[in-house]
């Protein structure tokens, strides 16, 4: 029973180890945020990313269509929103940062079914057709990406059904009254495929 417990936490202890640094990927180049030249309206909405938050032991990530990019407190940021019965929900809040990761067209399948099952129920970090990677802060992005963006949170609030001028999206969107949790986080890096 012994040699057994201990296979199976050798086993565990090299399928977290042996995930790649992103600054060691040869296909990967860090570029600052300036260089980040594409419609992020499009890239978040339309497109999808995923947003991924936790470490090489313990990390879970969503699809995500809600999302923004743009300037706040003098640093340039990426906004997230995490309904709380989501599993990653336990990441975010957690964590210290967090990954956007955008994929091409082939990979919609992918955030699809990440966009559909829970991290609860569906062993995401072993999952085939994602290869996790981790940064030098420790976070958690994936190779088939073709853009990487680490965020450090600098802010957390729950949406407020009070606070909706215009109830519309309130009565549309949240009709449980579970409204999403939004993180304001600071650019700290940008990656991207060669």
């Amino acid at each position: 029973m012994k040699t057994i417990l201990i296979l199976i936490i050798a086993a565990f202890a090299l399928s977290c180890t042996a995930q790649k640094k992103l600054s060691d990927m040869d296909n990967f180049e860090k570029i600052s945020w300036q260089e980040i030249d594409s419609n992020i309206i499009k890239m978040i909405g339309k497109d999808w990313m995923m947003v991924a938050a936790g470490n090489a032991e313990d990390y879970n990530m969503m699809t995500a269509s809600w999302g923004m990019m743009g300037w706040l407190w003098e640093r340039p940021v990426a906004t997230i929103f995490v309904r709380p019965q989501r599993h990653t929900h336990n990441y975010t809040e957690r964590e210290d940062y967090y990954t956007l990761t955008f994929y091409d067209d082939p990979e919609k399948e992918v955030l699809r079914l990440m966009g559909t099952v829970s991290g609860k129920n569906f062993d995401k970090m072993n999952y085939e057709k994602l290869t996790p990677v981790v940064t030098d802060n420790g976070s958690i992005a994936f190779k088939e990406a073709y853009l990487i963006i680490e965020c450090k949170k600098l802010y957390a609030t729950v949406l407020e059904e009070n606070d909706f001028y215009d109830k519309t999206p309130s009565d549309q969107m949240y009709p449980e009254k579970d409204y999403h949790t939004m993180y304001i986080g600071e650019i700290t890096g940008v990656w991207r495929r060669k």
